[in-house]
């Protein structure tokens, strides 16, 4: 028999039956053969028909159906169709629509679009399904129009065209900016300390903590009235502070903008343009609350700081310093180790590289200083000073040595001119071969500073880009990242407690009406709040455990950073225990680690002091960690040395 004879024989039986008054057809389908039983139910002045397969609608497949005879068939459908079927459906969707049309009521909804799926003819399941597929559409609806809502009510919240006036201290002070611009060895920073060293109150800010040191110790030298100067030391990870102290050294991220002083001082003002870090300069900016600010940095930061100033009102002083000494480029590559000098820096891009060339260097017999960004601020200045006092003949390091470090580098030698930059690997900018490069040529100890690349592509690459024309940063969409304020904020117009959704709000739904300020936050932070959100602990207390600088890359620093958080969570009391890790049992890799859990843990302890009450013995425990690792470089260097003939070593 055909499909459609077949067909045919099946609506005779329906008649035959009584079924096809009742409401009820056969339908083929999807490998289906099926019931559908039609209908209509009015509920708030409005009809909704419906076209549905009841709970016991399907039959079976075509192929079993066809090989059924007539009284088979009959009497599966007097089973499955019948008065009370047909009673029971009704009902079922008579609440149904009552159901979705409150709901859709209460949200504001219309709810016919929702309700015309009751008769879609397309579809072959059982009603119960299609009441699912229903409410999940409605679900769906509902979360989309409450996330509309939900970021209108955080556009409303925040704008960021006031954030300046979010520092309420530097908003009522009469602000001058004085913006001190020149290459590396210009003496811009010199000029900047020395100012700030004369004024009554001020405050240092430095983009890394090694410079905050520096110049905590640079200012403690200096005297005013005939007494040294009373300077505290405020980063992230330490704080020594002195009695009436009338100066700060501090790290960046550390500003404090609500006590007003005299002077500030901002280091590596182009850091503006930093794509993680840039936000925290963009608020030193905004929110430095000194009556002279000085803005110290790369010339390409100028109009930069032009626009700024005319954004926040402040008058504008601009100098352009030349460098002290002149830099110039080597006639040809180095290209052999015994081509290397006394006072050569060589620079790669990773530690392992460093520590290759470490070695290679000093067996070919110069003594190395090492430094890379992996080393505490401790064991850089450590074997930056051995190069400086002349127990190392060159230094090997990263980058790192590009901003602070001043060291008597007569040369700078590149291994290479390519970076990884987080992605991918490519080509280092313009700027920062300029910055590197600049540290070659230390005024008053060199007449000039020379620059050269260890093979010929890494030369003839230096050369082109030391020749290029810096490219200005950018005027508009300075980096604002989210405070604990702004979550809060969104978080009470929203109703939202989750971390990870906080942030994406802040990026996404603000409100930024000309661009002139942008939100911004890091890949990392965004990872770890979606971790944090699984832990039941605060907002400010995810925010400030998704800001400790730890390094997930490490699995050890990762555990313990993950450890410390479930730990908080359950409102438990987090000690050190150094006995499990002896630091003179350590070697190189697990005593860099060790002093940057150490580090961290002091970090977390100035902000949670309750929960981690070991501040003084993490910083105790980091500067041993960083004394054995200064102590295992020494070593190294001085194995190395030893592996070659006396007859080649250099004195």
């Amino acid at each position: 028999m055909s499909d459609i004879a077949d067909q045919e024989h099946d609506d005779q039986l329906m008649r035959e039956l009584g079924l096809a008054d009742l409401g009820f057809s056969l339908m083929r389908l999807e490998g289906r053969v099926f019931l559908r039983l039609t209908g209509m139910v009015e509920y708030g002045g409005r009809r909704y028909p419906y076209d549905l397969v009841p709970a016991q609608g399907v039959l079976a497949k075509p192929s079993k159906w066809r090989k059924l005879d007539a009284d088979a068939r009959a009497a599966v459908l007097r089973e499955r169709a019948s008065p009370a079927v047909v009673d029971e459906l009704h009902g079922h969707v008579e609440a149904f629509v009552q159901e979705i049309a409150d709901a859709s009521d209460d949200c504001d909804l219309d709810p016919q679009p929702f309700l015309q799926g009751l008769a879609d003819m397309q579809i072959s399941e059982p009603a119960g399904m299609v009441f699912d597929r229903i409410r999940q559409r409605l679900q769906h609806a509902v979360e989309r129009d409450m996330e509309e809502q939900h970021a209108e009510r955080t556009r409303q919240s925040i704008n960021l065209a006031e954030y300046p006036a979010s520092f309420e201290v530097a908003r009522r002070i009469k602000r001058k900016f004085i913006a001190l611009l020149g290459p590396t060895n210009s003496g811009k920073t010199h000029q900047a300390i020395e100012a700030l060293a004369k004024a009554p109150s001020g405050v240092y800010l430095a983009p890394l903590r090694l410079l905050a040191l520096e110049n905590y110790e640079r200012l403690q030298a200096m005297q005013q009235h005939g007494r040294p100067l009373a300077v505290s030391l405020v980063t992230g990870e330490e704080r020594r502070l002195e009695p009436g102290a009338t100066h700060v050294a501090s790290t960046v991220e550390m500003l404090d903008t609500r006590t007003p002083v005299d002077v500030a001082v901002i280091d590596e003002i182009q850091m503006l343009a930093d794509r993680d870090r840039g936000a925290a300069w963009t608020a030193a900016v905004c929110g430095a609350p000194a009556h002279t600010v000085y803005l110290v940095g790369a010339p390409e930061a100028r109009r930069a700081i032009e626009v700024l100033a005319a954004r926040l009102d402040c008058e504008l002083e601009v100098h352009v310093l030349k460098r002290k000494g002149p830099l110039s480029m080597e006639e040809s590559p180095v290209r052999k180790l015994t081509g290397l000098q006394r006072g050569d820096a060589i620079i790669c891009f990773s530690r392992r590289e460093v520590l290759m060339w470490r070695d290679n260097v000093t067996e070919a017999g110069l003594s190395v200083a090492t430094v890379y960004g992996n080393l505490s601020p401790e064991v850089r200045r450590a074997q930056a000073q051995r190069f400086r006092d002349g127990a190392a003949d060159v230094v090997v390091g990263t980058d790192a040595i590009a901003m602070g470090l001043n060291m008597p580098i007569a040369r700078i030698v590149m291994t290479t001119s390519v970076k990884y930059n987080g992605y991918e690997e490519e080509e280092i900018p313009a700027a920062l071969a300029r910055q590197i490069a600049g540290r070659a040529g230390r005024f008053g100890v060199h007449e000039e500073g020379l620059v050269a690349g260890f093979d010929a592509e890494t030369h003839n690459v230096m050369r082109s880009l030391l020749r290029e024309k810096p490219v200005p940063l950018k005027t508009t969409g300075f980096a604002v990242a989210p405070t604990l304020e702004h979550l809060h904020r969104i978080s009470a117009v929203t109703n939202e407690h989750g971390l990870a959704k906080l942030l994406k709000r802040f990026v996404h739904n603000i409100d930024v009406p000309d661009g002139f300020f942008y939100p911004r936050i890091t890949e990392d932070q965004f990872e770890r709040a979606a971790w944090l959100d699984m832990l039941q602990l605060s907002v400010a207390e995810k925010f400030a455990l998704s800001l400790v600088p730890i390094s997930a890359k490490v699995h050890s620093l990762q555990h313990a950073w993950e450890s410390w958080a479930t730990a908080l969570a359950h409102k438990k009391i987090t000690h050190l225990k150094p006995e499990n890790n002896p630091v003179h049992y350590m070697n190189l890799q697990e005593a860099e680690d060790a002093c940057r859990l150490y580090s961290a843990y002091a970090w977390l302890a100035y902000r949670q002091p309750e929960h981690f009450p070991d501040t003084a013995l993490a910083l105790r425990l980091s500067r041993e960690a960083s004394e054995r690792v200064d102590a295992i470089l020494q070593d190294q260097n001085s194995a190395a040395r030893k592996r070659q003939p006396k007859k080649f070593r250099r004195r």
